[in-house]
């Protein structure tokens, strides 16, 4: 595509190039703030000019233009043609026209006279800052691209850019046509050329011609910024805009996915060796030579280039992703006889070892080393233990260790061929700390330093907020293993029997206690914000993909490398007891093994209580998001979720008969909830998690101490799966009669019965939780599962919600039972009763009332039967034994 800079009209270049001048001018008199007024000083001799505004045609006529025009104290009159301002010319006046209409015959003879036109935003704009009127050479509308500089490439209609020129001016932008650092904005109709390149390069925002229709659209918004990330962000440039791609070497599943990132970046995909194809890219681990002579203007890249280009938001240069076949073997061969027979063969020779040394050393320092056989581990030197561990003093593959590497005072104290097998477990030790620690600087110098860095290209990948869920204390575990390498590293160099390597774990003990714990604890949320990250920004999967394939990595993702902290602990405490295996009883740094071992022990004993108490922790608060209205004293410190249970209500006191009820049974109350009848929109969070709607609407918190008995009803016929509670309001003379029915299989009723009981038992200070279970024959507590699911029954519970509803809307009784309990006992204080004969009056009157206008008592409020068997013996006849 041309680019724009390449238009050779007169009147093109002139416009673009006039713009730069008088741009830069006006620039240098007003660069913060052009609305505010220029203080010149004149000669007293000099006549003052009174500026005055006109108000042309429709602007005449709005309200709102004259009280901004009263504000600022700028004198004002109203006109409907330029020949009735007779003195327009006159120079004693600096005239300010003021149209609404940028397309009327009014304004462009305005213009032809070079009149000072502004738009009616501009007033109203001015008028809410407090500011005067600006002062502009051209036609100003609106201040929406006020301090915006502006640069085109890729229009090649000489007329659409003349357009959008116009329209920037109009806005208050400022046009360049040379790209320079003043540019703040690159409207591309092309990702080919320099000023392309250059702004990507710079992380100048490119943006479609789009942007500035739209703005334009929106011109009279007072207040509305065409450079506000939100709305730009709406019109950039993809990066694979003009792009057809193709792709080579990739899995089947692999490819599915680029070309689904492909057509969401802007781009399109097509089959390879199709001609209409601008890149093809590969897999150059599985690519090693290309099926076709690929065109000249076929981009053969690999595959970072497609990946570098999404993670930056914008086309990358390919020039540095250019795929390179490789060369033949008999090619290179003859090219290694051709140098072995020159005349400086020894000097090639020489070169190749020490090229070969080098790349020796690079590879040593992978964290990832290759796997050796059992023998050639136990005939490692300790030069070659300090090349696995990637220390400095690396030493290359002829065994001599490089001066410039070496520190004389570890590397000159010569050892043993043969090392006994202590030493050896303790080599193991130090070489996967020093593996270790280089998995955690991987992980910090790949992933999160790059995440957490300023200015990136595109802006940020991640929020902080995810960032620091995804590494949690990785670095502060990295400090600590740092400190125990170099302790290990000087154990091993100075190495004798007596060393004590147990004195430097307990050494850190402390560290690892404080460490440990926040990462371990929150590891699985730190995979799921990676894997819901990588599925919902582009540019993070496109990050990942780029740096996972770097051989740092080990062809390992993230989520892999970040597991390694969950398994190191356990890992070097089964190392501590293999060295403990080899030491002699003698020796002082047996005990001090088993100090450290059980202080390693103790750490990861913190751990799992500390991973339990967060676990319960988030129970917590998912049955508060699960449960709409649950009481915020729920949440305690002292209480933890003992098990869910899923049931039917069998009576009518709690909820309507047959409604799902969950029960959620704590360590000191019990939560009862129903299913909710019309859910709610979900809940969103200000990060941007959606929780589900609460699908339970609270009914209930009741303490366990409240529980007086627990019924196991016999399994009959027509009662399956039932049990009731005895249970003591506070605020209630009588006992109440909860009965329910288990809808799954797990857990089985009896182990349910036991561990409710259990916790009863423990809240009140019983030892025998046993005897809190009574069993009940279904017919003496009137419980009946028979027709709980049929038609008939689903129907009678629908009609009686609706007759509830009905009743509420149309009655006149408002009275609450306090008020009117107060009321019934000051009546019978003034009639000389005594306390305890008003008080079972108004008992009688209550049950008396609330009899009559229920029509049929409810089974929970009936009278409890006598026949209840105990496991061990009968119950007496006597009701108050229930309570």
């Amino acid at each position: 595509m041309a680019d724009s800079s390449a238009l050779v009209s007169e009147t093109g270049r002139s416009l673009l190039a006039d713009s730069s001048v008088l741009d830069s001018k006006i620039i240098e008199t007003s660069k913060e703030n052009v609305f505010r007024a220029t203080v010149l000083d004149v000669e007293e001799e000099m006549p003052q000019i009174e500026t005055r505004v006109v108000l042309v045609q429709e602007a005449g006529k709005r309200e709102e233009l004259l009280k901004a025009l009263e504000e600022i104290k700028m004198p004002y009159i109203k006109t409907d043609t330029i020949e009735e301002l007779g003195d327009s010319d006159s120079p004693e006046f600096e005239t300010i026209f003021v149209v609404s209409d940028f397309q009327a015959p009014i304004f462009s003879n305005l213009c032809k006279a070079d009149c000072r036109v502004i738009g009616p935003p501009v007033v109203l704009h001015c008028a809410q800052r407090g500011e005067p009127l600006p002062f502009s050479c051209r036609p100003l509308y609106c201040a929406s691209m006020l301090n915006l500089v502006l640069c085109f490439t890729g229009f090649r209609k000489k007329e659409e850019l003349v357009k959008l020129v116009t329209l920037v001016h109009h806005m208050g932008g400022i046009i360049r046509r040379d790209f320079s650092s003043k540019v703040t904005h690159l409207v591309a109709n092309s990702t080919h050329g320099d000023k392309f390149r250059i702004a990507v390069s710079l992380g100048i925002p490119i943006v479609k011609a789009e942007w500035i229709y739209k703005a334009w659209e929106k011109r009279n918004e007072i207040g509305f910024c065409a450079a506000d990330d939100n709305f730009r962000n709406q019109f950039k440039v993809p990066p694979f805009q003009d792009c057809m791609l193709s792709f080579l070497g990739f899995s089947d599943d692999e490819k599915a996915n680029m070309e689904e990132m492909t057509e969401m970046q802007g781009g399109h995909y097509l089959p390879v060796g199709d001609e209409r194809c601008t890149h093809l890219v590969v897999e150059e681990s599985t690519v090693k030579d290309l099926p076709f002579e690929p065109l000249k203007k076929l981009y053969v890249v690999k595959q970072e280039w497609f990946w570098g280009s999404i993670q930056m938001d914008a086309r990358a240069g390919e020039s540095m992703y250019l795929f390179e076949k490789s060369e033949s073997p008999d090619f290179k061969k003859s090219v290694s006889l051709l140098s072995l027979s020159t005349p400086n063969s020894n000097r090639k020779r020489r070169r190749l070892k020490e090229t070969l040394a080098q790349l020796t050393r690079e590879t040593d320092m992978s964290p990832f080393p290759p796997r050796k056989r059992p023998s050639a581990e136990h005939s490692l030197s300790i030069g070659s233990l300090l090349d696995i561990s990637n220390t400095p003093e690396s030493s290359t593959a002829n065994g001599e260790t490089p001066k410039s590497c070496a520190r004389p005072s570890k590397n000159s104290t010569p050892l043993p061929l043969k090392q006994s097998a202590r030493w050896q477990v303790a080599k193991e030790l130090y070489q996967t700390e020093s593996n270790y620690v280089d998995i955690l600087t991987t992980i910090i110098q790949l992933f999160q330093v790059p995440l957490e860095k300023e200015g990136q290209l595109g802006g940020p990948i991640l929020a902080q907020e995810e960032i620091k869920t995804i590494f949690g204390s990785i670095p502060d575990i990295l400090d600590v293993h740092t400190k125990i390498k170099e302790d290990l590293e000087d154990l091993m160099i100075n190495w004798t029997e007596s060393k004590s390597i147990g004195d430097i774990i307990l050494k850190y003990s402390k560290d690892l206690l404080k460490t440990y714990p926040p990462f371990v604890n929150f590891f699985e949320m730190s995979k799921e914000t990676i894997t819901r990250c990588e599925k919902q920004k582009p540019r993070f999967h496109a990050f990942l993909k780029i740096n996972q394939a770097k051989p740092e990595c080990g062809r390992q993702s993230l989520a892999e490398l970040l597991i390694r902290p969950v398994q190191r602990l356990p890992s070097v405490a089964l190392l501590l007891n293999d060295i403990k295996k080899h030491t002699a009883e003698e020796n002082p740094d047996k005990i001090t093994l088993e100090r450290a071992i059980e202080s390693l022990k103790e750490v990861m004993t913190h751990i799992n209580e500390d991973k339990r108490k967060t676990e319960a922790q988030r129970q917590f608060f998912d049955v508060v998001y699960e449960v709409d209205g649950c009481p915020a004293n729920l949440l305690s410190s002292h209480r933890s979720l003992v098990q869910r249970l899923e049931t039917v209500a069998l009576g009518d006191d709690l909820c309507d008969r047959g409604e799902q009820v969950t029960l959620f049974l704590f360590n000191d109350c019990l939560e009862i909830a129903r299913k909710r009848h019309k859910v709610i929109g979900a809940f969103k969070s200000p990060h941007g998690h959606t929780r589900p709607p609460a699908s339970l609407k609270h009914v209930v918190l009741m303490p366990l101490s409240q529980i007086k008995k627990v019924l196991d009803i016999r399994e009959t016929e027509d009662c399956q799966k039932a049990f009731a509670l005895v249970v003591r309001p506070p605020t209630e003379l009588n006992n109440k009669l909860l009965s329910f029915q288990m809808t799954t299989e797990e857990p089985r009723k009896e182990d349910w019965l036991k561990t409710l009981c259990r916790h009863v038992a423990n809240t009140i200070c019983k030892a025998d939780a046993e005897n809190l279970i009574y069993v009940a024959d279904p017919d003496s507590v009137e419980v009946n599962t028979k027709d709980m699911d049929s038609t008939l029954s689903r129907a009678s519970r629908a009609i009686k919600k609706t007759s509830k509803k009905v009743t509420r809307a149309f009655s006149f009784s408002k009275t609450p039972k306090r008020a009117l309990r107060r009321a019934l006992m000051s009546h019978s204080a003034t009639e000389g009763r005594s306390p305890s004969s008003a008080s079972e009056s108004f008992i009688g009157s209550r049950l008396t009332s609330t009899s009559s206008l229920a029509g049929v008592p409810s089974p929970s409020l009936v009278s409890l039967p006598s026949i209840f068997e105990r496991r061990s013996h009968t119950l007496s006849r006597s009701t108050t034994h229930l309570i």
